[in-house]
């Protein structure tokens, strides 16, 4: 096998297959339940059932904090860090917008976590995107 198909092999798989499916699983069925047009924090607080009725280990509103020289100075709360692998971020809105994508790769890097995944509640579906922490 070659360095490029070792890479090309790399790049194509997939990080945390069972829990990746669990999370967009609970995803869809929080939107398939209760539909668009409500507020973020009203889905937060299904998927915070829909995971616990499910057995999935998450942390809703976890805090990160960032150091510099062992000195905090700022925290972010991710909306739920899952099963300590996994970051996944919530919006509502009809668009992956750059700055969302940009926030999740920050909250990647400072938890040093492989995988984030970035959801969208729009009012006519539910859409998701995997965000890589490539290092």
């Amino acid at each position: 096998m070659t360095y490029n198909e070792l890479n090309i092999q790399d790049k194509n798989k997939v990080i945390y297959p069972k829990l990746s499916y669990e999370i967009v699983g609970c995803l869809f069925d929080v939107y398939n339940t209760l539909g668009g047009g409500y507020r973020e924090k009203h889905y937060q607080k299904a998927l915070e059932i829909n995971f616990t009725l499910k057995g999935i280990n998450f942390k809703a509103q976890a805090p990160f904090f960032i150091r510099f020289q062992g000195k905090v100075i700022g925290k972010y709360y991710m909306d739920f860090i899952m099963d300590d692998k996994v970051v996944l971020e919530i919006k509502r809105g009809d668009y992956f917008s750059r700055t969302n994508i940009e926030q999740i790769k920050n909250y990647l890097i400072v938890t040093n976590m492989q995988l984030g995944i970035l959801a969208n509640f729009t009012n006519n579906k539910m859409r998701y995107m995997r965000i890589l922490n490539i290092k």
